[in-house]
């Protein structure tokens, strides 16, 4: 059953085989998972011969259940550097992937984080290689625990995705959010629901911990003893995508909404911003604290969405007040297809570019 102060339309329920047809179809193939694996043994043979105890992690949406076919292929080196710098070894690992046969070796090491870019003839995929970025680790295992719990997590974020992709506003270089912004949005969206379908897996006594650059990525990761803790709640994929829209447009989705990862939904000191529970249940730092209410340099913060372990990284800081407009009028119209449209599930999905 829908629960929000407007109610959704009878017949909901009527779209869920084919939003469910459509979520099949964005999911990976095994053939395609095949190939990644490929991928991954071939690099730990190749960084092997230099590095005897390096080990190699898949991050990001490649890996944290949440990827399609177009998500890039990230690997984390996990490896002791001793006295060399990490430009040092990126360097020495491009020298070793050319002599192994791979293509388009480049150092990218003027990055945020540097990395090695190639691709791979062999499996057809590019891919692109840090060294020791652990807390991307952590948070791809988090995003991969959260998708075991409940399948409809996983049905809403494809679709979710492939919404955001074709109606142009997961590109945060164009001042949207990006697919991790939106899945944890999506969690946040799952946790609130009654009866909730998600549990908060950091308000548990933590059973994974990682302590990586000063950051404490702790919580439970016994999903497995969680299965059923959405089970009492019964709403289909339909209501739920129709839901998640309805949730997020205004009044929620204004400027200086914050999506906090350890806080309740509360109104700030100030009486006129909010703050939306994700993951936890209880307040850690307020906005004021962080210094989110005002802009610094190109960091907006109208749109307020707090990383779960690196809690001063705000995600939805590239919003600025031209595309929380365009967010507001894209999520009301997603809304009203799901609630008037005669077929939403074409409808939703039409491509459209705000700027051509």
């Amino acid at each position: 059953m829908c629960r929000s102060e407007v109610e959704c339309r009878d017949d909901i329920d009527s779209f869920a085989p084919g939003l469910f047809a459509l979520f099949e179809s964005l999911k990976l193939s095994e053939e395609h998972k095949s190939r990644q694996k490929q991928l991954v043994d071939s690099l730990a043979k190749s960084v092997g011969k230099e590095w005897h105890g390096a080990r190699l992690h898949l991050y990001g949406s490649c890996a944290n259940s949440f990827g399609t076919a177009h998500s890039d292929v990230d690997v984390c080196l996990e490896m002791e550097i001793g006295t060399e710098s990490t430009v040092e070894v990126l360097l020495k690992l491009s020298d070793v992937l050319r002599a192994d046969n791979f293509e388009n070796v480049e150092a990218i090491t003027g990055a945020r984080v540097p990395i090695v870019r190639m691709s791979d003839p062999r499996s057809g995929f590019s891919c692109d290689i840090c060294i020791n970025n652990l807390l991307a680790v952590a948070n791809t295992k988090l995003l991969k625990d959260y998708a075991h719990l409940d399948q409809r997590l996983l049905q809403l974020a494809f679709l979710v995705k492939h919404w955001a992709k074709q109606r142009s506003v997961n590109e945060t270089y164009r001042g949207t959010l990006s697919s991790y912004a939106y899945v944890l949005m999506r969690i946040n969206f799952l946790q609130l629901r009654e009866p909730k379908i998600l549990a908060s897996l950091q308000a548990m006594e933590p059973t994974y911990t990682l302590t990586t650059d000063s950051t404490e990525c702790a919580y439970s990761d016994k999903v497995d003893q969680l299965q059923d803790f959405g089970a009492q709640n019964k709403d289909s994929i339909a209501e739920l995508l129709w839901g998640f829209f309805q949730y997020w447009i205004p009044p929620r989705l204004q400027a200086r909404r914050h999506l906090h990862s350890h806080g309740e939904d509360t109104k700030d000191s100030n009486n006129s911003t909010y703050s939306y529970n994700f993951l936890c249940d209880f307040m850690v730092n307020s906005k004021q604290e962080k210094n989110w209410t005002t802009r610094v340099g190109n960091d907006r913060h109208l749109v307020c969405i707090e990383d779960p372990f690196e809690t001063g990284h705000d995600l939805g800081r590239v919003v600025d007040r031209q595309t929380i407009r365009i967010l507001r009028e894209e999520f009301k119209r997603a809304a009203a297809v799901l609630q008037y449209d005669d077929d939403p599930c074409v409808t939703l999905f039409e491509p459209y570019d705000y700027e051509n």
